[in-house]
């Protein structure tokens, strides 16, 4: 085999095996090429069975070199430890040349977070009298009520929404299923999204099913969303500079602050570890921080 033929097979491993979203295998796969032109620019055409531990190290000193940041450092060697944990599983490797190699360590950024009087100035700032108000508002509420990734927003189907029964069936990485139960303003505004725009609507044939829809019938795009939100935030002056991961964020910290479990959390995210969920348990401490120095006497 060479080369192709095994970044073909990794490929279908990740998307058949092991439900990886496509935006993930792109960039480990991506990522992965970079090592392999740098074996292949010092060693020539190799086998997989020749490249070693030494060869590894030398590619991640060359990125470090080169500044690379210890966070994209660690992804990178993510995507290669990955493709040659796949060739050992499948005897095509006796030995892992990255077995030993040890991960960047990278600090753990706090996700930014709006507070709900700003959430609300976004959100009343939306002008429902524009044609795309409705639909706008509705967004906004669903990521922010139901802490919804953008991708899984735009995806949203409306056999997904029950309004009767107070929940949203989503579709997350990996293509697992959670179910996201939704308050009354979220359950309003996309009602009245319905009602006053998406019933009325020319749709484009292979998105009748898509709930949140552009002029032209067809399914948003995340950049459109972002868009939106980034002309939200001139619109109201806000300085902080917020995507729509942020209300994601934003969700989950306002239900920690407020007593809410940390594996409910999870649930509702849809992450696969509870260790991921936790970096909400260090936004609550820097808010708890916070308060104290603004508001005790002491402080």
């Amino acid at each position: 085999m060479i080369w192709s033929d095994y970044q073909e097979s990794y490929r279908n491993y990740l998307r058949l095996e092991k439900a990886v979203s496509m935006n993930t295998i792109d960039a480990y796969c991506k990522d992965l090429q970079k090592f392999l032109d740098f074996v292949k620019k010092g060693k020539g055409d190799v086998e997989p069975a020749d490249v070693k531990q030494a060869d590894v190290r030398k590619f991640i000193d060359l990125i470090n070199e080169n500044g690379m940041s210890a966070s994209s450092q660690a992804r990178i060697l993510s995507g290669i430890k990955s493709f040659f944990k796949y060739l050992v599983a499948h005897d095509i490797l006796e030995t892992d040349p990255t077995a030993m190699i040890e991960t960047p360590k990278t600090a753990r950024k706090l996700p930014s977070v709006l507070s709900p009087e700003e959430i609300n100035m976004l959100i009343n700032a939306i002008d429902l009298n524009s044609a795309n108000g409705y639909r706008n508002r509705a967004m906004l509420e669903t990521l922010y009520g139901c802490g919804l990734r953008v991708s899984e927003l735009i995806q949203l189907r409306i056999t997904d929404v029950n309004i009767n029964e107070g929940y949203l069936k989503i579709k997350g990485k990996g293509d697992r299923e959670r179910l996201v139960p939704i308050g009354r303003s979220v359950k309003d505004a996309i009602t009245l999204y319905i009602h006053n725009t998406r019933e009325n609507q020319a749709v484009n044939k292979k998105d009748e099913n898509i709930l949140f829809l552009n002029r032209r019938g067809q399914m948003l795009t995340r950049v459109m969303v972002f868009t939106i939100i980034k002309n939200l935030a001139e619109k109201t002056d806000l300085k902080k500079k917020i995507s729509p991961h942020t209300f994601r964020h934003s969700f989950a910290t306002h239900l920690l602050e407020g007593g809410a479990d940390l594996r409910a959390i999870q649930e509702m995210l849809g992450h696969e570890s509870i260790t991921t969920t936790e970096v909400y348990t260090h936004l609550d401490k820097e808010y708890l921080r916070d308060t104290i120095q603004r508001f005790h006497p002491r402080s």
